[in-house]
């Protein structure tokens, strides 16, 4: 469906249909219309449904991983129902179809993760015992590496969804990213906002990924406009990190490259599903070798690291 008159749009965005989904969206076609002088009435945001969207009774990793949250708009891509997708770059797999690219990054929203807990204002003072909903392996781990005693429970659902398991009681905790919370304007539902040095994001958290047609040339000029660059670089880093890294679906990872002018930082970790074992690695660089930064660590990583961790 559509959430504007059908016409012969200037440009087709198709999205998943949650609010934060339709949050990024909006922002896409905002400033589309702003860098090209289109009226915004004139992009289409098209709804599209996908896999991920209605498994909610077990996580992801069971499933197939992060493509079930994109498999539909590929199709819808591939087949011509849609000039363009809007993604959380979290969200999307290490490899896309042949026919498609990653042709732009908005500007990085804030990378960290949100502690949501009545209880307790950092991990460190969650009760003994405590239970963290999450369906997240990644989150999971980082949570046992700090606190062993802390059950992982799976807690599934859009942003909305889980702030309201938590307030009925279903787990004593969560962790959302932040970006999220900020684009929907519940960044005040916060109790803590984790530092990336303690705990590290997922590769791409905090983007807004688009992709296309490699041959639609239009529209990759068209998005070029709208292409925020050291975002780029840095999601170029941390997703050849993870090309190298991620043997499986079921490795939790998390990797974060920042820009500081014409240099890149990057700091990776691998840990296993329970946190008692982690492998950690760094590397610099020019940002314009953006994918060499990312590939000398992940293979730092491979060196480190057990082949039995990586799936």
């Amino acid at each position: 469906m559509s959430d504007s008159p059908v016409r012969n749009a200037w440009m087709r965005i198709g999205t998943r249909g949650s609010p934060l989904a339709l949050a990024q969206a909006h922002q896409l076609r905002s400033n589309l219309a702003a860098a090209h002088g289109v009226p915004v009435d004139d992009i289409n945001i098209e709804v599209i449904r996908t896999t991920g969207d209605m498994i909610q009774d077990r996580a992801l990793s069971q499933s197939g991983g992060k493509g079930l949250f994109t498999r539909e708009l590929d199709i819808a891509l591939i087949d011509g129902s849609i000039d363009i997708a809007v993604h959380s770059s979290k969200d999307l797999p290490t490899q896309l179809p042949d026919p498609l690219c990653i042709a732009a990054y908005l500007q990085r929203e804030d990378v960290r993760d949100a502690l949501i807990c009545p209880s307790a204002d950092s991990i460190a003072a969650l009760p003994s015992g405590a239970r963290l909903g999450t369906a997240s392996l990644r989150r999971g781990a980082q949570v046992k590496r700090l606190r062993p005693d802390v059950e992982i429970v799976l807690l599934r659902g859009n942003v909305e969804t889980r702030l309201r398991k938590i307030a009925d009681g279903e787990a004593d905790a969560t962790l959302l990213a932040y970006a999220g919370l900020k684009r929907l304007g519940l960044e005040d539902r916060a109790q803590a906002i984790l530092d990336t040095a303690q705990f590290l994001p997922a590769v791409g958290q905090g983007a807004i990924g688009v992709t296309a047609r490699r041959d639609d040339f239009a529209v990759l000029e068209q998005l070029a406009v709208v292409n925020d660059g050291p975002t780029m670089h840095a999601l170029t880093t941390e997703r050849a990190f993870l090309g190298v890294v991620d043997g499986s679906c079921r490795t939790p990872i998390a990797g974060l490259a920042m820009s500081d002018g014409e240099r890149l930082s990057f700091s990776g970790i691998v840990l296993r599903p329970d946190g008692s074992e982690f492998h950690e690695v760094s590397e610099t660089g020019l940002a314009e070798n953006a994918t060499g930064i990312g590939l000398a660590a992940g293979a730092a990583m491979r060196a480190a690291a057990p082949a039995d961790m990586f799936g």
